[in-house]
């Protein structure tokens, strides 16, 4: 019996999917539920199982965008699995046949005569079609620094597609090669969602800077019993969920978003934790952090993270979110302008922790300081909510006992 697969519906909206890697080779032998590929969508990348065990036959290639209901592989389900090592080829590579030589007719002992057919030159060698003289002039290239492989050397359209402007003349000997690769379709959609954003928010950001001495010290004290108990770091990212929490009550305006002619206020506090993942940027969602604790927050943070780092991730894990945070600094940054993330109204952009000198009583000390910064969409927030939305953070970042704790530290970390 012959199993056609088809792509399922990773998600609502979702239309089609890219093949990004095949797992398996055509004519392997598969198990059911075998991962057989990794299909990008434009919010994920997700595995592909195989419904049945038997031998497969691919029906689209790696990068090909395949509509979702569509037949992508097929698994002849009476195929009896293969013994030992030994993997059944459907299309074996077939040796190409060697041309044979037709002698040239001769007399006696005359030789074949030799002719050196050169390429034709006419009039449409070198001159680009008009598709490809459109793509040219965008791309500010002469037609005669293309080589046509058209009929007669016409430059095609492909030929305009693939021709990389000259950066200039080759004044060394150093290698001047370029690579030339398709984004994913997650990637392709995370360009076209952050080229969205600018174009159609008015997006403003301010900056502060935090004073992150005692949240060192409350760390450096507890932060032993705490993984002790919790079997989980007490990290900055509790603090800084639980802060802008807090916050987000005191300007509900800046949890909210735009539905056409409306403004939506949320009064629930779902906090997208941007993270690093293998296919890029990943944005999952920690649900009703109003309700979480020390340890809820930490929790929630390295489930999230090591799903997103092995690619289990869900699409629904990474929607619905009311406000972003994101930390630059852990890759050194310090101080950035974060995007929006869109329905989302506002972003706040953690950065490195450095040493600098404050002025404390008169005195001048040293203290750990980050900058943060706020980037927010000036149609529906105002500058008075927004500076003081992240002036209320920085209090609650520098007096985490009395604002976050209640003055009660055992209590607030379960410990």
């Amino acid at each position: 019996m012959i199993l056609e697969m088809k792509v399922p519906s990773p998600g609502e909206s979702i239309t089609e999917v890219e093949i990004a890697t095949w797992l398996v080779e055509d004519g392997d032998y598969v198990e059911k539920d075998q991962p057989i590929a990794e299909v990008d969508s434009d919010k994920a990348t997700l595995e592909l199982p195989a419904e049945e065990s038997g031998i497969i036959t691919l029906k689209a290639a790696e990068g090909d965008a395949v509509a979702v209901g569509s037949i992508v592989c097929l698994i002849d389900t009476s195929a009896a699995k293969p013994s030992g090592n030994e993997q059944p080829k459907s299309s074996e590579k077939k040796e190409e046949p060697k041309p044979i030589s037709q002698p040239s007719p001769t007399t006696n002992n005359q030789q074949p005569t030799t002719i050196n057919q050169q390429p034709t030159t006419t009039y449409a060698s070198g001159t680009a079609s008009p598709a490809a003289k459109k793509v040219l002039a965008e791309k500010g290239i002469e037609s005669s620094a293309v080589n046509g492989t058209g009929k007669d050397g016409r430059i095609t359209k492909d030929d305009a597609v693939n021709a990389v402007p000259s950066m200039g003349s080759k004044l060394s000997n150093g290698s001047r090669n370029t690579e030339r690769k398709k984004m994913s379709m997650l990637r392709r959609k995370v360009a076209e969602r952050l080229v969205a954003v600018k174009n159609e928010t008015a997006m403003l950001t301010t900056f502060n800077e935090v004073n992150m001495q005692p949240i060192f010290d409350l760390r450096t004290k507890y932060k032993d019993a705490f993984a002790a108990k919790h079997n989980v770091g007490l990290g900055f990212m509790s603090f800084f969920t639980l802060a802008v929490v807090r916050a987000l009550k005191m300007y509900p305006e800046v949890n909210s978003m735009i539905d056409g002619d409306f403004q939506v206020i949320n009064d629930f506090h779902d906090i997208s934790i941007a993270v690093s993942g293998p296919k890029g940027l990943m944005v999952p969602v920690i649900r009703n952090a109003e309700n979480l604790t020390f340890r809820g927050v930490e929790s929630e943070v390295k489930r999230l993270a090591l799903r997103a780092r092995d690619g289990q991730i869900t699409i629904d894990e990474m929607t619905g979110g009311t406000f972003t945070i994101t930390n630059g600094g852990v890759f050194g940054s310090m101080l950035s302008t974060p995007i929006i993330n869109p329905p989302q109204s506002a972003i706040l952009g953690m950065h490195n922790i450095v040493n600098r000198p404050v002025a404390e009583n008169g005195q001048v000390v040293i203290r750990p300081i980050m900058y943060v910064a706020l980037s927010y969409d000036h149609r529906i927030i105002d500058g008075r909510e927004s500076v003081g939305f992240l002036v209320a953070v920085k209090e609650g970042l520098e007096k985490p006992i009395e604002i976050l704790m209640n003055n009660n530290v055992e209590k607030a970390l379960e410990i």
